[in-house]
């Protein structure tokens, strides 16, 4: 073992990003199941943190069993679930956004569009946007001076490439609003409070794994964690990082795991 993995091997907690990481589109990337198993067999728990807001829950369960990986509800932090918790039940909304953002509103107890003024405007991914879509979710935010977005990433990866991101959305609604976003997720002050509190407790050590240094590298190191990288999804080989320490580099979460684990 490396001097560069011995924080990993220690580390109690893996806060494993999702897209681009364990998957590209829900297809794995490499034995991510396999890699995922061995880390629980060392006795250390993995928990998904991720800034894609459009699906459910159930919808992520749903694409880590298919792929082989058992895991909880409360082992996912997604940004939707974050943004939620910036609103107070009973207040009314206008989303612009998928099931997963939807989801997390309801659960929170916060009102989606209907009858009455809204209090807010919050912005998700979704593959709805449009002109009348911005036109609508802008005027909003422009009303009541309050825009909140579950992530600021400009793009998402896919087995084809890069796709536009919340970022792309929520720039474009600054933009027309004229009002400055409370973003949600990975790196805000929202989601490290939030992983602070609901992940890794009292004691916990914990390592970031990621393939976005902007946002995963800067969410360990507000968190005062290591921060492995993988080249798997939106940073390539061979790409120069300066945004944030990186403790470890890897192609992907396999070879990282069986750098660390070997």
């Amino acid at each position: 073992m490396s001097p560069t993995t011995a924080p990993l091997a220690e580390a109690s907690v893996w806060i494993v990003d999702l897209d681009g990481v364990v998957w590209l589109a829900g297809e794995p990337i490499g034995d991510a199941a396999g890699a995922i198993a061995a880390l629980r067999s060392r006795g250390a728990r993995v928990a998904y943190v991720t800034n894609n807001s459009a699906p459910t829950v159930d919808e992520l369960l749903a694409r880590l069993d298919r792929i082989g990986i058992d895991a909880a509800p409360t082992d996912i932090v997604s940004s939707a679930r974050v943004a939620a918790s910036l609103l107070e039940p009973g207040e009314r909304v206008h989303v612009l956004g998928e099931s997963g953002l939807c989801e997390a509103l309801a659960a929170r107890g916060v009102l989606m569009d209907g009858d009455g003024p809204a209090d807010a405007a919050v912005v998700g991914w979704s593959r709805d946007f449009d002109f009348a879509a911005l036109a609508a979710v802008s005027s909003v935010a422009r009303r009541t001076g309050r825009l909140v977005a579950t992530n600021s990433d400009p793009t998402h990866p896919t087995p084809e490439g890069l796709m536009p991101g919340s970022g792309a959305l929520l720039a474009a609604v600054a933009t027309a609003s004229g009002v400055v976003p409370t973003v949600a997720g990975k790196p805000n002050p929202p989601m490290v409070e939030y992983v602070r509190r609901h992940v890794l407790g009292a004691g916990a050590t914990a390592v970031v794994v990621g393939d976005q240094p902007g946002t995963d590298g800067l969410l360990a190191e507000r968190l005062g964690v290591p921060f492995a990288l993988v080249d798997s999804g939106v940073t390539r080989p061979g790409s120069e990082v300066d945004s944030c320490p990186v403790a470890v580099r890897a192609p992907d979460l396999v070879s990282l795991v069986a750098m660390v684990v070997g």
